[in-house]
């Protein structure tokens, strides 16, 4: 017998132990490269992140090191960084300030206490194993979600790539029209600039993958920014960062804190698992990883506990900052670990210098993460497979691009549950009948075409799929269209051997509708059942009610009995035969009368 390794306990207490067995010296160059681009880029989006949700710029820096820190060691993704991110940002605001004024002390205290709360429900759900809920999420659902949103990056970088202010809250379709209008105000340095990045980022991409291109992007950016006068020819800047380390705190917990904010946590732990999953799904169908749901959720869960520890808002995968991780070539974890080391030193020893880093040169690189994050390959493929999975995709796309990013990925869902039920509602049922090849083996196929040779008495039809509530009123009526007023067949057999499951509404169905088959005169058999199916029939009572002599172990069985049973008079004028039954139920002058081009069809 052979064994099934298991996973070891420990590993599944510290998952990081399995990854770290990898690290070499190889990876970990990879690796450190990565988390070098990664700690620049998340300089303005901390930044930018922390104003949306009312903190001070410092927490939203400090919201992509320790969560990222702690995702990493404990989740499932190989490449997914956690940190703030634009649609819990804003979920934040939201729900915060209507208690609290924002960037007040009370209101920062909240916001950690929210992401206590939030931690708490993610681990909870990782550790009830709730991470196959994630599966709902398919394949069509990622791809849109994810093209969706890297058209938001790129759009949402436009003002910094032109210098152009955009009105506040303006939709991403607007944007074009304002720049087509206000083209006069498009700042010619800021755009040099950040095509510089955008160029250079491109090209070592393709030329020397292994070199850090946005790293080296982002410097040729600085010194392009320098060329043209830097803040004083009027080209936006990092500038500097407080150079602080965040404190630990505990955060205020209290019955009515939790009353008070328990239904807003528990949005935001829903919203940011299922972005991180996404991104992290998205990522590894490229990377052809394998993910643990529950895993991730237990990742994402403890980051977020341990980060309220220490002056963090809640956190999530980042879209921006994993794409970047995994174009920049990190190979483990361990990236994201180095990109919170290489932010934490840049807050400490180099604040001054982001002061230099030029926001169009960061504008050019984002717009390359934006492009790489859109997987035209699996869009194609999807385009050709399915018009059904399609449509899931390009509806996903839109709810991304029109509605709250937290709606888009449930909006997927709740489609792709939809067809997902309209197909099994809808079990194949397919007429078969008995045929020869030309080396005379005889198998059972699909009756395809109208003239194919089915016997007029015994109507032979299979069932695949499950038989459930939702699918039985299908099932009726196309068992129905195959014995209607018109047919002649005295016989139904229906195979249920592709059946997996059926619930008691298929049981009364089947003691339903032998009752209805009698009053049109056709006998309904059943055969080839799976021990679980033949085990719910039996304790509802339809194989009581059928009878031993309508239930068979497989097809020929089925046929042997059923062929010699038929009305042998209506055999003699029977131009079909296609069982090896039909000589014997046909006198031995009929078949010489038969015409020859019909022997060849007596099996």
């Amino acid at each position: 017998m052979t064994l099934v390794p298991t996973t070891p306990a420990y590993i599944k207490l510290f998952p990081f132990l399995s990854w770290l067995q990898t690290v070499s010296k190889e990876t970990l160059k990879l690796d450190i490269n990565a988390g070098i681009s990664g700690a620049i880029i998340v300089l303005p989006q901390g930044v930018a992140f922390a104003a949306i949700a009312g903190l001070p710029p410092e927490f939203g820096l400090y919201s992509a090191i320790v969560p990222a820190i702690v995702a990493a060691l404990f989740g499932s993704s190989h490449h997914l960084i956690s940190g703030p991110t634009t649609a819990i940002s804003l979920v934040i605001f939201e729900n915060i300030s209507q208690f609290y004024a924002p960037f007040s002390t009370e209101y920062i205290g909240a916001v950690f206490s929210l992401t206590l709360l939030t931690g708490i429900i993610q681990l909870l759900f990782g550790v009830i194993k709730l991470g196959t809920l994630v599966n709902f999420v398919s394949h069509s659902v990622v791809v849109g979600f994810t093209a969706g949103a890297a058209i938001l990056i790129g759009f949402s970088q436009l003002g910094n790539f032109t210098g152009i202010k955009f009105p506040s809250g303006s939709k991403f379709y607007e944007k074009i029209p304002f720049l087509v209008e206000n083209i006069q105000e498009v700042s010619i340095p800021a755009s040099i600039i950040a095509l510089t990045a955008l160029s250079i980022s491109v090209l070592f991409q393709r030329l020397a993958p292994r070199i850090p291109g946005m790293l080296v992007a982002l410097i040729a950016g600085s010194l392009a920014a320098m060329g043209f006068g830097g803040a004083e020819a009027g080209i936006e800047l990092v500038g500097a960062l407080p150079s602080r380390l965040p404190s630990f705190e505990i955060p205020h917990m209290s019955f009515s804190t939790v009353q008070q904010l328990g239904s807003s946590a528990l949005a935001i732990a829903i919203l940011g698992l299922t972005e991180a999953v996404s991104i992290a799904r998205s990522v590894a169908m490229q990377s052809r990883q394998h993910l643990d749901t529950n895993q991730e959720f237990v990742g994402q869960g403890l980051s977020n506990i341990i980060g309220s520890f220490f002056s963090c808002y809640s956190a999530s995968g980042s879209f921006t900052r994993t794409g970047v991780n995994y174009t920049a070539g990190a190979k483990t974890p361990a990236a994201a670990v180095f990109a919170a080391c290489f932010l934490t030193i840049i807050l400490l020893l180099i604040a001054p210098v982001t002061a230099y880093l030029p926001i169009p040169a960061m504008a050019g690189v984002l717009m390359v993460v934006a492009f790489k994050l859109i997987d035209f390959h699996h869009i194609k493929g999807i385009m050709k497979t399915s018009r059904q999975e399609f449509g899931v995709m390009l509806v996903t796309l839109l709810a991304t691009l029109f509605l709250h990013l937290e709606f888009a990925i449930y909006v997927g869902v709740v489609l792709s549950l939809l067809l997902y039920i309209n197909k099994t509602s809808h079990p194949e049922l397919a007429s078969i009948t008995l045929q020869r090849d030309d080396a005379g083996i005889s198998s059972f196929v699909e009756v395809t075409t109208e003239n194919a040779r089915e016997c007029p008495q015994i109507k032979i039809v299979r069932l695949r799929g499950e038989i459930f509530f939702g699918a039985t009123h299908n099932i009726i009526e196309d068992l129905h269209k195959e014995i209607d007023e018109s047919s002649t067949h005295t016989k139904l057999l229906v195979i249920l051997k592709a059946v997996t499951f059926i619930d008691i509404a298929g049981c009364e169905m089947f003691s339903t509708e032998r009752e209805a088959f009698r009053e049109k005169g056709c006998e309904m058999y059943l055969c080839s059942l799976n021990p679980e199916v033949r085990g719910m029939l039996h304790r509802a009572g339809v194989l009581q009610h059928f009878g031993t002599d309508h239930i068979f172990a497989n097809k020929r069985v089925a046929i042997k009995k059923l062929a010699a049973s038929v009305d042998t008079e209506k055999c003699i004028t029977c131009t079909a035969r296609i069982f090896d039954e039909c000589a014997s139920n046909t006198p031995a002058f009929s078949v010489q009368q038969l015409d020859s081009s019909n022997r060849p069809a007596i099996i």
